[in-house]
């Protein structure tokens, strides 16, 4: 008989107690503290890309672009994560006594790997939606050209767009700003 032993359930204050002692990120799941994986050369060369294309379009309109280490708290679910990339208007708003930690982005971009597609797909595009201000969401594949757009109507229903055509353009909703996918995919390598 395998007894399996339930898992731990940490407190908030044990969780950024971790996360300052750690050379490596984690998420908290409503009590679960879930290690973050290294990311691909692509991944990463993606999120670059991004990062350059939209901080150069955006800088003139009043919108910040954040990568990586930026967390994310949701409130709603309980949950700290760490998007891709994050787009957030006027002035970040950072959860009570954080200056790490922000509540209000109206974009967010996430990279799919094999791991986490489905959770990027399912649970986080859940959780995102819950924020007031959170307007458009951005799915890039790491493996080929697909881009998957979902955009908040003015209804508050969500149109998905989707592309695989190489010489297409990435055309957000809620922002003025077109990035090319050539220049998305700009390095990277498929297999």
């Amino acid at each position: 008989m395998v007894v399996q032993t339930p898992p731990r359930h940490y407190s908030i204050d044990e969780y950024f107690a971790l996360e300052e002692t750690t050379e490596y990120r984690n998420e908290y799941r409503n009590g679960e503290i879930v290690t973050m994986t290294g990311g691909s050369i692509n991944h990463n060369q993606i999120i670059v890309n991004l990062v350059i294309a939209l901080s150069l379009i955006l800088r003139e309109q009043n919108y910040g672009v954040y990568a990586n280490d930026l967390r994310l708290w949701i409130p709603r679910y309980n949950e700290y994560t760490y998007p891709d990339i994050l787009i957030i208007k006027d002035e970040p708003v950072f959860q009570e006594r954080r200056t790490d930690t922000v509540v209000n982005p109206c974009i967010i971009f996430e990279v799919l790997s094999k791991s986490t597609s489905s959770r990027d797909r399912g649970d986080k595009f859940t959780f995102y939606r819950s924020i007031s201000e959170f307007q458009e969401y951005i799915l890039i594949d790491q493996y080929q050209v697909h881009i998957e757009q979902f955009s908040k109507t003015p209804e508050g229903n969500w149109l998905l767009t989707e592309s695989d055509v190489e010489d297409g353009i990435l055309n957000l909703v809620s922002v003025k700003c077109q990035i090319p996918h050539r220049q998305i995919y700009e390095r990277v390598k498929f297999e």
